[in-house]
Order: structure tokens, then C-alpha cells, then sequence
């Protein structure tokens, strides 16, 4: 902080305390899980299967992702068409979606009892099992596959249309276009948007729970939740939390290496042009990616619409005190987030280098939500019971998974607003709070909407540290819908899972609208 432009206010001293609090919440139960581990480390062979197994179907994950986008990335970039706008937004539904609905969607599909095995039985050919590596890779994939297309698809989007016109005039083909410009696109965005999924991956606990399929088709995070839940090891599942904190950090290492600035020069921001080389195989070959992607994603949410809806007015009365429960969190664990994001995102403004949000971000995400959850429930062990802490702690938790996408949203924003209405303020002798409301942060609403927005849905999707040491009266909906599933009532599950759906984006809708109505252009 001795490098900073313009001395320190109240609000910048308060990111301060804040980025140190968040470091403190997540290095201290961190420290927590390493006293508590077993030492000298004695990992059998389920523990070393476990280790193989997350980064088997972490690697599967992400090259199949990564692989399936690049067509569908180049079509959409390549095409423009009626209805362009609204598809991208449905085709990243499923990244807001809660990991659990999202799942039953897939076993309405792909499951044993789904659409795809009635087609195979009344054509006479063999079933397809849904669970084990297949489900899971089946399940990261539709998952993930929209936030690789969005990657990719950036890339393409950076090329400015002025080389377009450039490669037109001098009548490149396809061939030309390929080893021109999206090699070098690909080269820039595929290492980064590969090693991201799979840091994302190795810390996927639902969809290994559900999916799993017996002990060949564990996880690191699945393994630390037997290990506390149903075992009690807490040694051992201390030591398994810090072997997925080492993955996730090697992971995280390697993606930071890997992302490359893509060098594709300026332009002056023109509308966009066809690109050279077109062919009707080409047209062919994107409208079958497109359509192909539409239906692999948007299928398995109309087949929870349609299963769950006749449900919904049936459901018992443990699920909606569980929705109101997790509504209550969610708008609690969204203000925590927002309370340290805005002071910590305005601290960076003053740094000439921000490196505190890339460190904050770094460390939120290479340690796990189940990790931390098992370093506090070992902190709070020793002075009081952990039991009746539950929800606070997952508020806690997901507060802090959901910082790092805050941050991002916001630092730019913060950056951008400091650098033109922050002089203005200056000049005119604005101080303090009537600076921050006056001249700041009506031009922070709209990033801060949006971030808060997938606060919220994370919170109400997450199924994760309240699954450790709940108790029955203090699930979140997605942990009862989860207990349904257990239970076989499949119906209840299914409207569960509609009402979970309408809740969450309902949420994030209301943030995100909230932060863009009546906000200040830029």
C-alpha cells in the first residue's frame, strides 16, 4: 500500500480490515484442517483411487468441454440469426442453475428411467447407465460447456472487424481464416478456459454425491465428506482436505501460467463482418453445433419444467420452510459478500498494483467450500457446538465463494469510476460518503447487481458445507430436495426442483434488474 496515488479514506481503510478478514477466514480454518491432520500423512488405497479418480474425471471434464465449444464458439460468432441474443442467455442458464437441478435434469434425460433410454428401448438397441465417470463427465460438461463457449467465444469476438475487411480484400479461404486467426484465438483462450474447468471440477462435491455411483467413482471432496459425516475421521478428512487444496493450488498455478493476452490489435469498434471463406458446409457444419448445443442444453431444463410442474402444488410442507430457509440465507450471505466486496474493490482503486483481488480470488477458490467448512467446524468445535452454527457458517462460506466473482465485477467499474467521476469529485471538494454516493457508486449498480445476482444463486444452489453437520429443521432447500431423491419420492424431488429453478433465477433476475434500473450510463 506505499505506492498508492492518493492517501487512504475511511472506506479504503475498511477494504483493508476487510481483505485482511477475508484472509484470516480462510487461512485460519485452513490451519485448523493442518493441526488436525494425520501425521506422518497414511493414505490407503481408497484415499490414492480418490486422488486418480478427481483428476481423471477433472481432465475428462475439461477437454471434453473445451473440445465441444470450440464448434459451437465458431458458429456463434460466425452467425447472426433471429433469436441470437436469447439463445446465448438460455445456453448459460445452466452456470446459474443450482448443481442439483441440474443433475435431476440430466436423469430426466440420460437416466435410467429418461427420455434417451425409451428412445434406445423402442428402437430395440441397448441403455445407457447414467452414473459413475460417464455421469459425472456427462454432468461438468453441461455444466461448464456454456462458461468454455463464452470463453472461446470472446476471442473471436476481440477480432476487430477492420482485419476482417483486411482478409476479405485479400481473399483468404477457410483455410487461410483457420491458420490466420482462430489457431492463434485458440492458442490464446483454450489453455486458460481447459485449466479453469478443471480447477472448477476437482471441487465439485453434488454432482460426484449423486452421480457417483459407488466407491470407483469417488472424489476428493466425496471422500471428506464420508470421511467427517459418516465416519467422524476427522483426521482423515483433514488430510484429505489438504490434498485438494494442493490440487486446486497446482491447478490454480497452471491456469494463471496458461492464460495468454490475445494480441489482435485495435479497431475503431465497428459492427461486426462475415467472415471470408464461407462455404455451405460451413453453414452446415454451425448450424448443426448450434442446434446440437441448444438441444444438449436446454433439453434436460424443459424436461425438469415438465416433470416437475404438475408437482409443485403437492410438495410438503418441510420444502417450503427449507425454500424459505434458503431464501433467508441467500439474502444474507449476498449482503456479506456485497459488505466486503464494495469496500475491498474500492481499496484496489488506490493501489498501483492490484494484486490483493487476484490473491483474494486465488485463495477463495483453490481452497474448497467443504475444506473450509471443515477448518470451521474444527474452530468452532473447541469452544462451543458446531451444530446450531450450521447455517451461519454456510452463509459465511458462501459469502466468501462468491467474492471472487464480485471483485471481478466490480474492480473495473471501480477503476474506470475513479478515474473520471473521481476527479470530477475531487474538484469540487466532495469527501467521504457524499463522494462514494454522489459520484461512485452510481456507476458501480449495474456490476454490482450482476454480482450480487450470482451471489445469490450460488447460496441458494450450494449443496455443499450445510451438507457436513446439518441437522433435520435446518436444510436448505437443496439439501431436502437431495433427501427426496435419497428417499425415492421422485415426484416431490422433481417440484422441488422447478421451485428451486424459478427461486434462483428469480433472485438473480431481481439483483441484476435492480443494479440496471434507473443506473447511470456510462
Amino acid at each position: 500500500m506505499a505506492s498508492r496515488p492518493q492517501p487512504l479514506g475511511a472506506i479504503h481503510w475498511t477494504g483493508a480490515v476487510l481483505a485482511a478478514l477475508v484472509m484470516a477466514s480462510v487461512l485460519g480454518p485452513l490451519g485448523a484442517v493442518m493441526l488436525r491432520a494425520d501425521w506422518p500423512p497414511a493414505l490407503g488405497p481408497a484415499d490414492w483411487a480418490a486422488i486418480r479418480f478427481t483428476l481423471l474425471q477433472a481432465a475428462l471434464s475439461a477437454l471434453v468441454s473445451v473440445t465441444l465449444a470450440i464448434p459451437v464458439a465458431r458458429a456463434l460468432a460466425r452467425r447472426d440469426f433471429a433469436g441470437r441474443r436469447v439463445l446465448v442467455t438460455l445456453m448459460g442458464a445452466p452456470f446459474l442453475l443450482p448443481v442439483i437441478v441440474a443433475v435431476l435434469g440430466l436423469l430426466a434425460v440420460f437416466g435410467r428411467a429418461g427420455w434417451l433410454n425409451d428412445l434406445l428401448a423402442a428402437l430395440g438397441a441397448g441403455r445407457v447407465d447414467v452414473y459413475g465417470l460417464q455421469g459425472i463427465v456427462l454432468a461438468h460438461v453441461f455444466l461448464n460447456l456454456p462458461l468454455a463457449v463464452r470463453l472461446i467465444l470472446q476471442g473471436w469476438q476481440a477480432v476487430p472487424s477492420e482485419r476482417i475487411r483486411l482478409a476479405t480484400s485479400l481473399g483468404f479461404s477457410t483455410a487461410d481464416m483457420r491458420r490466420q486467426f482462430e489457431r492463434p484465438i485458440l492458442r490464446a483462450t483454450l489453455p486458460g478456459a481447459a485449466l479453469l474447468i478443471f480447477l472448477i471440477c476437482t471441487t465439485s462435491f453434488a454432482v460426484a454425491l449423486i452421480l457417483g455411483g459407488g466407491p470407483a467413482s469417488t472424489t476428493v471432496e466425496l471422500a471428506i465428506y464420508q470421511a467427517f459425516r459418516f465416519d467422524f475421521d476427522l483426521g482423515r478428512a483433514a488430510l484429505l482436505g489438504l490434498i485438494q487444496v494442493a490440487i486446486c493450488l497446482g491447478a490454480g498455478s497452471l491456469a494463471f501460467g496458461a492464460i495468454r493476452r490475445q494480441e489482435v490489435g485495435a479497431g475503431l469498434d465497428r459492427p461486426a463482418l462475415p467472415w471470408p471463406g464461407d462455404t455451405g458446409a460451413a453453414r452446415a457444419l454451425d448450424a448443426v453445433a448450434i442446434l446440437g448445443a441448444a438441444a444438449f442444453l436446454l433439453l434436460p431444463l424443459l424436461a425438469v419444467l415438465l416433470k416437475g410442474l404438475p408437482a409443485l402444488t403437492g410438495l410438503p410442507p418441510v420444502v417450503w420452510e427449507a425454500a424459505l430457509r434458503s431464501i433467508v440465507l441467500a439474502l444474507a450471505s449476498t449482503a456479506l459478500a456485497v459488505a466486503l466486496a464494495l469496500p475491498i474493490a474500492l481499496l484496489v482503486t488506490r493501489l498501483r498494483r492490484p494484486g490483493l483481488v487476484e490473491g483474494l480470488a486465488f485463495l477463495t477458490i483453490a481452497v474448497s467450500p467443504l475444506v473450509l467448512g471443515t477448518g470451521l467446524f474444527l474452530l468452532i468445535r473447541g469452544v462451543t457446538n458446531p451444530i446450531p452454527l450450521a447455517l451461519p457458517v454456510t452463509g459465511l462460506v458462501n459469502a466468501l465463494v462468491a467474492l471472487p466473482f464480485l471483485l471481478r465485477a466490480l474492480v473495473p467499474a471501480a477503476v474506470e469510476a475513479e478515474a473520471t467521476q473521481g476527479r470530477l469529485a475531487e474538484a469540487l471538494g466532495m469527501r467521504g460518503l457524499a463522494r462514494l454516493r454522489h459520484a461512485i457508486l452510481p456507476r458501480l449498480r449495474r456490476p454490482l447487481g450482476f454480482g450480487a445476482g450470482l451471489a445469490a444463486a450460488f447460496s441458494m444452489g450450494d449443496l455443499g458445507v450445510i451438507a457436513l453437520f446439518s441437522t433435520p429443521g435446518q436444510g436448505t432447500l437443496p439439501l431436502e430436495m437431495y433427501r427426496l431423491m435419497g428417499s425415492y419420492r421422485t415426484d416431490d424431488a422433481q417440484g422441488a426442483a422447478v421451485l428451486l429453478m424459478a427461486l434462483t433465477l428469480a433472485l438473480f433476475w431481481a439483483f441484476d434488474r435492480g443494479g440496471r434500473l434507473d443506473a447511470v450510463a456510462r
